[in-house]
């Protein structure tokens, strides 16, 4: 049994990490439960095993009395004596047994022991391991997909990447290399377990800080990130340094670092603008190349009312509304874009207040002229009152008109 015990030191130590003293304690108390349960009940019992050779001794712990009446738990002053000079009465000695005659419940017991302590301790090693590790990159081997969620192996642990981390589109097959955000880890009642992510946004910040030296050394600061996994990702940086442009520092000469991060992506969009405190000069920014024409702030209800040109509303509202939805994410602003309509947008309109302003007409009045296509003072060139009257006027109506557009 030595030669198993310490096979299973040995295994333990060089192949799970656990330290031969843990694994001691762990077999030594549980051959004594399982004794003390089966085979040697009612006894007190004391196991050692050798770390060096895996040896195992044990020992019945017996009182010493002058009359036994539980030869499990007690011993002659006599016998005792033979074993321990100078014995006494009321002593406790150590009788040294047979490991054998523990018996095959104790052996089994102490293998349940083993493997119950070698999967406690994976549980405590995968959290110790990887609790430092949140929110850090890591990189794993895809193992298999169980309905939506990838499992990937981690060299040390398997993690877990749920289908709502994953971006859309984004295909990977038993094998493949995979880098992912470590993004917490859950305490389930099979233990610690590990869940990846590649469509929280703290995966493309973190990107960055690995690939831009300038955000890792603090030189440069993502203030504001917002991002649609798959689709498109907007981050606002300032520089503490001056002259360095926190955007082309992001970007990278001829936008290798951008680029790179983008093939990380699968292709995501990734739009890098200068950050402002001021709302307003933020909302110019992270619309271009959209121009706004006329911005309007509800501090009370922190909303943004911005209206841009025909041509460049599609460009501001985005995709299925993705550019503002990102917009109104990185400002913390509600953003509400409309249609901008400058005066010779609307040639009704217009034609209204033309009539209005040059004969002090009525404006219902005006209306109901530019409708029939009197749109000037010059349109009432060969008008007569019957020809109003034709267009729907009454008689008294008609010839106010004519009186009054009548030099």
């Amino acid at each position: 049994m030595s030669s198993e015990i310490l096979s299973v030191l040995e295994y333990m130590e060089k192949e799970k990490g656990i330290p031969r003293a843990d694994m001691i304690a762990t077999i030594a108390n549980a051959l004594k439960t399982a004794a003390q349960k089966g085979v040697s009940s009612g006894q007190e019992l004391k196991i050692d095993i050798n770390p060096k050779n895996g040896q195992l001794h044990a020992w019945s712990i017996l009182k010493v009395v002058d009359s036994v009446s539980n030869p499990r738990m007690e011993i002659h002053v006599e016998k005792a004596q033979a074993l321990k000079p100078g014995a006494i009465l009321g002593d406790l000695i150590e009788k040294e047994i047979d490991p054998s005659s523990l018996g095959r419940i104790a052996a089994q017991t102490a293998r349940q022991a083993v493997m119950q302590r070698l999967r406690q301790f994976e549980k405590d090693r995968i959290y110790d391991d990887f609790k430092d590790q949140i929110g850090n990159i890591v990189t794993g081997t895809v193992r298999r997909r169980e309905r939506n969620d990838i499992y990937i192996d981690l060299g040390k642990a398997e993690a877990v990447m749920p289908g709502k981390e994953q971006m859309p589109g984004e295909e990977f097959q038993p094998g493949d290399r995979i880098r992912s955000l470590l993004l917490e880890i859950e305490s389930t009642p099979r233990g610690p377990e590990i869940i990846l992510s590649r469509a929280s946004p703290k995966f493309v910040r973190r990107l960055f800080e690995l690939e831009v030296t300038e955000i890792a050394d603090g030189t440069v600061k993502i203030e504001a990130f917002a991002r649609e996994p798959g689709y498109r990702t907007k981050i606002a940086v300032t520089s503490a340094d001056p002259k360095v442009d926190p955007v082309g520092a992001c970007v990278g000469s001829r936008g290798a670092r951008v680029k790179t991060i983008v093939r990380e992506l699968a292709g995501e969009k990734i739009d890098i603008i200068k950050f402002f405190a001021d709302p307003r000069e933020m909302v110019i920014e992270a619309l271009k190349p959209a121009v706004p024409r006329d911005i309007t702030l509800d501090e009370k209800n922190h909303r943004i009312i911005l209206k841009v040109a025909t041509d460049d509303l599609a460009v501001a509202i985005g995709r299925k509304g993705q550019n503002a939805r990102l917009t109104s994410r990185l400002l913390g602003w509600r953003l509400d874009i409309e249609e901008f309509k400058a005066a010779g947008d609307d040639p009704r309109g217009n034609a209204v207040s033309l009539l209005v302003k040059a004969f002090e007409l009525d404006p219902i009045i005006a209306g109901r002229l530019v409708d029939m296509g009197i749109n000037s003072p010059a349109a009432f060139e060969g008008v007569a009152a019957e020809d109003l009257v034709g267009g729907g006027f009454t008689d008294e109506e008609a010839k106010e008109i004519i009186v009054r557009v009548t030099p």
